[in-house]
């Protein structure tokens, strides 16, 4: 069973697409309840399969978890529908933001608050929150969805999902394709999220350098493996990281390192193996 303050437990999961491509290699990671979580790692890495692991959206690409466990709050629920995972307050905010294109934000934003069993007074009170989160929103709320910026549609993709009032949003790549000074703006409001009203974020990131300053703790995913983790801030400071992740440092000497895994190859072979 999980300790009682860790919200999500992946414990060495594969998948498989297909039947045949093994995508996952024993992943294990723990989230947390309250706390922003970074997954990180290069395109392919296999972070977004593991969002669609945890929320059960694999089944849709032809994937399949095929070992190991994923627990939420103790309760294994690798056979749950993505449905049931709404119920229980997981929802899924996914890469390329997908909001509906000739809706108005805020009928995107009420798509939402579809399975919400509280009444209007209620939903009416989420969506006043998430415009005092998104201000641009509460602007733009008659404007269909396709002629707002890429920033307006990432914002709406996450106010989206708080309308469903989440206990944990997994969050794929919020920065792609968002100029720097929107990314900012983009993590400040999920900190403020995390901080006020104690959402549980779980977001998989390229853009390491930012993920790094707004998440509590990091996984480093690399050609499915988990390769490295630790409290965000010491990552940060790791000169491995540093090289290969934030683009800084060299070898002590001064030479360039050849690659992360010519450096990092023995001491990953060994926690593999271990």
């Amino acid at each position: 069973m999980s300790t009682p303050n860790i919200l999500l437990n992946v414990n060495g999961i594969e998948v498989i697409y297909n039947h045949v491509i093994l995508v996952l290699k024993g992943v294990s990671l723990n989230v947390p309840e309250g706390k922003v979580v970074a997954l990180l790692g290069g395109n392919g890495a296999g972070k977004t399969t593991t969002l669609r692991a945890v929320s059960n959206l694999l089944a849709g690409e032809r994937g399949a978890v095929t070992k190991g466990t994923i627990e939420l709050r103790g309760e294994r629920i690798e056979q749950l529908s993505p449905a049931q995972m709404v119920d229980r307050g997981v929802i899924q905010v996914m890469e390329g933001r997908h909001c509906f294109a000739h809706l108005t934000i805020e009928e995107n934003l009420m798509t939402g608050a579809y399975t919400r069993q509280d009444g209007k007074a209620a939903t009416a009170q989420t969506l006043e929150k998430v415009y005092n989160y998104f201000p641009r929103l509460k602007t733009r709320r008659t404007s269909q969805a396709a002629y707002t910026s890429g920033g307006e549609q990432q914002m709406c993709a996450i106010g989206r999902a708080l309308m469903a009032n989440p206990k944990m949003v997994l969050l794929d790549e919020p920065s792609m394709g968002l100029a720097p000074q929107i990314v900012e703006e983009v993590f400040e409001i999920v900190k403020d999220l995390n901080t006020k009203e104690g959402v549980t974020f779980l977001l998989a990131e390229q853009n390491t350098n930012i993920a790094l300053r707004y998440a509590d703790y990091g996984y480093i995913l690399e050609n499915g493996r988990i390769v490295m983790d630790g409290v965000a801030s010491d990552l940060r400071e790791n000169e491995d990281v540093k090289e290969f992740y934030l683009g800084m440092g060299g070898a002590s000497d001064g030479s360039p390192r050849k690659s992360f895994k010519d450096v990092k190859s023995y001491k990953r072979r060994k926690r593999w193996l271990a």
